[in-house]
């Protein structure tokens, strides 16, 4: 038997961090979002985690983020690749190409190790309840 979700996908981005308020209230306002889903991004959300991370409790929406330190920031939880593992890899790239290689020549490689990160103070202030079979799969609970 397959399930259907019901879930409609919204996407909303902030191209420059004097955008990040405007969007934060459309997404709190009248697109009435029950929870939000963020990509990575190093050019706008990461240096403005606080913000970000601040905005989302204000309007109090849950939400995941690709790495943990938005969930050590205040966020409710992460899931993604390991940074640790995801920049050995990187490192290990960047010595193959100053050793010479070619860069069409190296393969293309998905991260094979995640981690779930939960920020239980943050779900107590949401009024989230974290089902116990979630908790137990977190690599790293927050207290």
């Amino acid at each position: 038997m397959q399930h259907r979700l019901c879930v409609e996908l919204q996407v909303f981005k902030a191209s420059k961090p004097e955008h990040i308020p405007e969007t934060f209230a459309a997404i709190g306002g009248r697109a009435r979002v029950g929870a939000l889903l963020f990509a990575a991004d190093i050019a706008v959300l990461d240096p403005n985690l606080s913000q970000v991370v601040a905005l989302t409790a204000k309007y109090r929406l849950p939400a995941i983020y690709p790495w943990p330190y938005y969930v050590t920031a205040g966020g409710l939880m992460s899931y993604g690749p390991i940074p640790a593992a995801f920049h050995y890899r990187s490192a290990t790239f960047v010595d193959k190409l100053l050793k010479g290689a070619n860069a069409a020549d190296l393969p293309v490689e998905q991260p094979t190790k995640f981690e779930l990160v939960i920020n239980l103070k943050t779900a107590k202030a949401l009024g989230l309840t974290i089902p116990p079979s979630v908790l137990g799969r977190a690599d790293q609970l927050i207290e």
